[in-house]
């Protein structure tokens, strides 16, 4: 049940609270950090099941949260917005799953095109072109660096700013710039200048 904004609560223009402010108000009450997880729980499961699979998507949210209560007292209330808060919290959890994105990598990357098992029918051009692309781009991704992939992924799938995955990372707003300019090059090149990120 949505209800006026107190002035404990800023408006988010929507009639909404910031998340911010439920944060806050979480201190007190914490059951309020149930709608910080409703906003953004979706968000953070098809980025995690894009990285690892469905299959684990559900551990790395459920991780991902409980982290986010647990360290809701050190929130910046400055930051109306927890999505790169969660998005930093969600890469540090999937970092403990490296192996399992290592291997689901491999896997995409070893898999033959399969355009032909399934008829054509209602899917796009677009989705099949994804999907010639899946295995080749996990083999780009598996050559980069941890920290790398955590970066343009970040940018690439969850749509974060510069900024945005500059504060989930916690490192410099330049370094992203220059991080992310080296990580495309060579991204790129892998598939003869094109960017396979903005179709998959």
């Amino acid at each position: 049940m949505l209800t006026a904004p107190s002035e404990s609560e800023p408006d988010t223009g929507s009639g909404q609270a910031t998340d911010a402010a439920l944060m806050e108000e979480s201190l007190r009450r914490p059951e309020r950090f149930a709608d910080v997880f409703d906003r953004h729980a979706d968000e953070i499961h098809r980025y995690a099941a894009r990285r690892l699979g469905p299959e684990m998507a559900e551990d790395i949210v459920a991780e991902t949260f409980l982290a986010a209560f647990r360290k809701r007292a050190r929130y910046d209330l400055a930051r109306p917005d927890a999505r790169p808060w969660l998005y930093g919290i969600a890469t540090h959890a999937l970092r403990e799953h490296r192996r399992a994105e290592a291997r689901r990598n491999r896997a995409l990357a070893r898999a033959a095109a399969d355009g032909a098992a399934e008829p054509f029918d209602e899917r796009s051009t677009a989705k099949v072109s994804a999907q010639r692309l899946q295995p080749r781009l996990a083999a780009a991704l598996g050559r980069l660096s941890a920290a790398d992939r955590d970066l343009l992924l970040l940018i690439a799938w969850a749509d974060l700013s510069y900024e945005e995955a500059a504060q989930a990372l916690g490192v410099p707003i330049g370094t992203v710039r220059s991080r992310l300019h080296r990580i495309r090059k060579k991204v790129r090149r892998a598939f003869g200048g094109a960017n396979p990120l903005e179709e998959s």
